[in-house]
Order: C-alpha cells, then structure tokens, then sequence
C-alpha cells in the first residue's frame, strides 16, 4: 500500500503559517487500480491508499493517480508532497536509496524543478488547469527547456474526472498510443496528455 500526499507550492507555504498550527486531518481514499500499458507492455494490479488533504482538490488527487498509471511499477510510490518540502508527489528510488524518478503534479516553482533535477536521474511534472498550466509553461518553458533530465506532461479537460473521484474506487487504465481511457463504475473518461518536453538524449 502507499501514502499519498502532493500539493502546489501555494499550499505548502498556507500549511506552515503560524495562523494553520491545528492538525487537520486528511480524507483516505482506496483505489483498487488495474492497469494495462500497452505503451509500456505493464500490465498489474495496485491497491493505493491516497492522502487528500483538506487543501486539495478531488481533481488534483485523480491527476496524481493517472501520473501514477504513467510511470507504475512495484518500486513507484507516493510522496510526502505538502508535509514535506524534500519529498515530490510520487518518486522511485533505487536500492542504495538513489532517486531514480521524482513526479511533481500541478504548478510547482520552476526553481523547485531546477532543484529536483539536481537530485533525480529523471523529473516528471504533470501539469493540468487548463489555461493556468499553459499561463505556467510559457512563463517557464524557456529555462526549464535547458533541464536534460525533465519531462512535461500536460493533461487537457481533467475537470471530468472529479465525478470519479469517490472514497472508494475500482479504476481500470489503459494506455495505449499514449492515450488514457479510465473505466470506472458508471463508465469512461479518455484522456489525451499533451507531451510539451522529453529528456534529451545526451546529458
């Protein structure tokens, strides 16, 4: 089972005010996840326990289960994210303890995902918001586009897979041709993610 935490910048620097000194508590979700990645030819079953703080969206939290559906391996788990400013919304490390992967969902401070290559062989950020994630990247792309180590994902329309989100869910992803179909309970969404940056292929 994983813990999920991960939020924006914003939230983080609202949690530390002196005025938020009251724990408050986080909504568990359990997510019973069968994922097909035809892409990736990785086929499994997850079951996920997620984190969402008060402070975050139904949406957000869906956003980081499809960054998670992306990249899924055994080694894949969720970070601290808004608890912690040393930890992402997902990463995978290696044995030797060695960051192979970190993921970042929403907004995050350019300066953070310049900090973040330095400390990750690879750096995902998957961006969604709709205007506000293409307001971000162009007034980001030009420094984080010298990053060899970064990917930028943008997910389009994620405002309709809030409907899904419930305390209890079974999700099925497949991916295939990089496109997302998510069936749940009472249907499918599809998602089409807009790739704005690939690692280089040198360093």
């Amino acid at each position: 089972m994983c813990d999920g935490y991960g939020y924006n910048t914003f939230t983080k620097k609202l949690e530390k005010s002196p005025k938020n000194t009251m724990a408050i508590k986080s909504t568990i979700y359990k997510i019973d996840l069968q994922i097909a990645d035809m892409d990736r030819h990785y086929y499994a079953d997850h079951s996920l326990t997620l984190a969402r703080h008060p402070s975050e969206t139904d949406e957000r939290l869906m956003v980081r289960l499809i960054a998670f559906m992306l990249y899924a391996n055994e080694a894949l788990t969720f970070g601290k994210g808004l608890s912690d400013d040393e930890e992402p919304d997902l990463w995978q490390k290696d044995l030797t303890g060695a960051i192979e992967l970190w993921i970042d969902v929403g907004l995050p401070d350019e300066r953070e995902v310049r900090k973040a290559c330095g400390r990750a062989a690879q750096v995902v950020v998957v961006l969604y918001g709709g205007r506000v994630a293409d307001i971000w990247w162009d007034n980001n792309s030009k420094a984080l586009l010298k990053l060899n180590n970064l990917t930028v994902i943008n997910l389009p329309d994620t405002q309709q897979i809030t409907d899904i989100a419930a305390r209890g869910m079974t999700i099925s992803g497949t991916i295939q041709d990089q496109q997302i179909l998510l069936g749940h309970a009472t249907g499918s969404v599809e998602i089409s993610p807009v790739l704005l940056k690939q690692p280089s292929k040198y360093s």
